[in-house]
């Protein structure tokens, strides 16, 4: 579907048009859509296969931000990107791209509770909580509450980002109820639903632990807010007794991804060759920051989040560079001779599934509340089996056992008994081990925790000062179609102006 705002949607929903022929259209005439052919059965494949790539392939630019990722030598300086001086047209599709999908997700949930079919409703109240915290984590207060009601509230009102939380909070909490009212006798009411659920196939259990590890998530994420209980709210979690994602847990897409056009993984078809076997992305290479935080500290991961150069230069098989630095054109800057950032432990196949919410970010999760008191259990034992949940995730050789060189090998950067601040170590290895895998999250958890402290700013010559943005601007589609309700939050600046839980 063409990159719509939540409001030329609603001033296009009579009509229902701009529908775009691809491996996961949803109606009969992709040309002629109607709104009786939107049913949750057809809406849901698409609606997670979206989810999962917008979550992995759409935030290039916290890869760049938090030194995952810098530009390649083929390609010159790219502002406002590496000198932080964003408009109000950066990454304005992040905010068109989440509320297209998001309305899909809602009319989901309205024909689930129309049609009886609760386990769509479920996912559509789980999907809900992934879009607008991304929403929320990029703009802060945005559109919610009255963001789908067109025929009343065609230019919404901003609802606050830390009301959006706690509402969305609640609304996993529904999830899991849902979740927990299906059972063998009634599940056939859910119409294709082991079919349309192309992540765990109709698997309730499943999708409670899902919706209590992103519970969790938006808990952590509000833990340096000052009066916040998140023991008592993660207590709520635990009472419900379905646990969380854990060791080989990974939730992923799989429509039966295959080579052919539109229709690859989309990590591998971003990152890695295209159906035609063309190279998909030489623009993204390996960070030196991130690639040096692997190799100063006997860390093999970087063979595996990163690939070998196709030619290396002066026996550099792994080289990356400087975020905002300016190249030449000339070996070994150029593309070939520096490492793509679709390793082997990341793109495996064009048919492979789609990460979307991995065991690995799930374990560190749970370690940190662990530390902080919010979770009951040892907070080594979960800290050392998140570091080792990674190794064995990129398929490491002997992950067990390398993992377990790595955690006693008394470096500062992992060694539990000598670290001071036990949170930022684990959130330290939770930034190594989400290399490429959640990018986003490195961004969430620099503005929450500070971590890494020791990240460099871009070394682009008109930085002129400025430093990594707190948050996106507002799209300039909003100033032009919903300005009272844009102006009304005042006058923003990326550099200055943070999200709610960024303290």
């Amino acid at each position: 579907m063409k990159k719509l705002s939540y409001l030329i949607i609603g001033l296009l929903t009579i009509s229902l048009v701009s529908c775009k022929k691809d491996f996961f259209d949803v109606n009969k005439n992709p040309n002629s859509p109607t709104t009786s052919s939107m049913t949750p059965e057809l809406l849901l494949p698409r609606a997670l296969h979206l989810t999962a790539a917008r979550m992995s392939v759409s935030m290039d630019y916290s890869a760049q931000w938090t030194g995952y990722w810098a530009r390649g030598g083929n390609y010159g300086p790219s502002n406002p990107l590496e000198d932080y001086a964003i408009t109000n047209d950066f990454q304005a599709g992040q905010w068109s791209g989440w509320y297209d999908l998001l309305f899909d997700v809602d009319q989901m949930e309205k024909k689930g509770i129309e049609s009886n079919q609760p386990f769509y409703t479920g996912i559509a109240k789980v999907l809900k909580s992934i879009g607008f915290m991304y929403l929320v984590d990029q703009y802060n207060n945005v559109p919610y509450s009255k963001a789908f009601d067109l025929s009343n509230n065609i230019l919404p009102a901003y609802d606050k980002g830390e009301v959006i939380y706690a509402d969305l909070i609640k609304q996993l909490d529904d999830a899991v109820t849902i979740f927990k009212g299906i059972n063998a006798a009634n599940l056939a009411n859910n119409k294709g639903i082991a079919t349309a659920d192309i992540v765990y196939k109709g698997n309730t259990a499943s999708w409670i632990r899902f919706a209590n590890t992103q519970r969790l998530k938006l808990l952590l994420r509000q833990s340096q807010v000052s009066g916040f209980n998140g023991a008592a709210e993660t207590a709520k979690i635990v009472a419900n007794g379905g646990g969380f994602i854990g060791a080989g847990q990974t939730a992923s897409v799989q429509p039966t991804y295959v080579v052919d056009n539109g229709k690859q993984n989309p990590f591998w078809n971003a990152y890695k060759t295209l159906f035609t076997g063309a190279v998909a992305d030489d623009y993204n290479r390996a960070n030196n920051y991130v690639l040096g935080k692997f190799r100063n500290n006997n860390d093999i991961r970087y063979q595996y989040f990163f690939s070998a150069a196709t030619t290396p230069v002066s026996g550099n098989t792994y080289y990356g560079y400087n975020f905002g630095e300016i190249l030449p054109s000339s070996d070994p800057y150029k593309s070939i001779n520096s490492s793509d950032v679709a390793g082997p432990g990341l793109a495996k196949s064009a048919g492979q599934p789609q990460w979307f919410f991995t065991s690995v970010e799930s374990l560190f999760l749970q370690a940190e509340a662990t530390q902080r008191g919010w979770l009951t259990g040892n907070a080594e034992t979960a800290y050392r089996t998140a570091v080792t949940e990674s190794f064995t995730y990129l398929g490491v050789t002997n992950a067990s056992t390398a993992a377990t060189t790595y955690l006693n090998s008394g470096l500062p950067i992992v060694d539990w008994a000598s670290a001071t601040d036990k949170v930022s170590l684990i959130a330290m290895q939770q930034y190594l081990a989400l290399t490429g895998i959640n990018n986003f999250e490195a961004y969430s958890n620099y503005r929450r925790l500070g971590v890494p402290a020791d990240l460099p700013l871009s070394l682009a010559p008109g930085r002129s000062g400025r430093v990594i943005p707190k948050r996106l601007l507002y799209p300039t589609s909003e100033y032009q179609y919903n300005a009272a309700a844009v102006r009304a939050e005042g006058t923003i600046n990326a550099q200055t102006s943070t999200v709610f839980w960024d303290k």
